[in-house]
């Protein structure tokens, strides 16, 4: 969403340049993420411990997100971006902020591996990297060049994104306690 507005206030090639810093620590996160994953999946007793504590987590994130995170305030169409700085380091900042990518990638890598659809070989992990990288860009790169045409829809998305991500997190919860139990 940032990248749309820069581009609706700075011009495209600003909102390429955030998108490429964005890119670029998404490529490192994931990086990190598959490597850490390799390694809790070589030692299995780690993925047991992480499985049980992984429940608790989920069911804390669908219960703050179903009942305690206040609704998204209403899309205020008018905030600027302030500052010309260099939009590159901006989108590095931005998505340095984001934790949420290492722990998601060290679970779909490892599920991943489980179901035999990967494994953690040095060119299946440069080829997960660069595929999560590509993707992403090209939601940024979307959400820049398109950004006017999905604005209704956007704001659909932030007047529900308590109830969605509540949905994913109790999904990953029951997707957790299944394979616990019955694995």
């Amino acid at each position: 969403m940032t990248g749309a507005k820069i581009s609706m206030q700075e011009g495209k090639n600003e909102a390429l340049s955030f998108a490429f810093g964005a890119s670029l620590v998404v490529f490192f996160q994931t990086f990190i993420a598959v490597l850490f994953a390799r390694y809790i999946n070589n030692h299995q007793r780690i993925v047991a411990t992480l499985q049980e504590i992984g429940i608790f987590v989920f069911i804390g994130l669908s219960i703050y997100f179903f009942w305690i995170a206040k609704k998204p305030k209403k899309l205020n169409r008018s905030v600027k971006i302030k500052g010309k700085s260099n939009r590159f380091f901006f989108g590095v900042f931005l998505s340095l902020l984001n934790f949420l990518p290492i722990p998601f990638y060290v679970f779909a890598s490892i599920s991943l591996a489980s179901l035999r659809y990967f494994s953690f070989e040095k060119t299946q992990i440069i080829s997960f990297v660069l595929g999560v990288v590509m993707g992403s860009f090209s939601v940024f790169y979307s959400y820049i060049v398109s950004f006017k045409l999905i604005q209704s829809k956007t704001d659909f998305l932030l007047r529900n994104s308590n109830n969605i991500i509540g949905s994913v997190t109790t999904f990953m919860a029951i997707i957790t306690i299944i394979k616990l139990f019955w694995s």
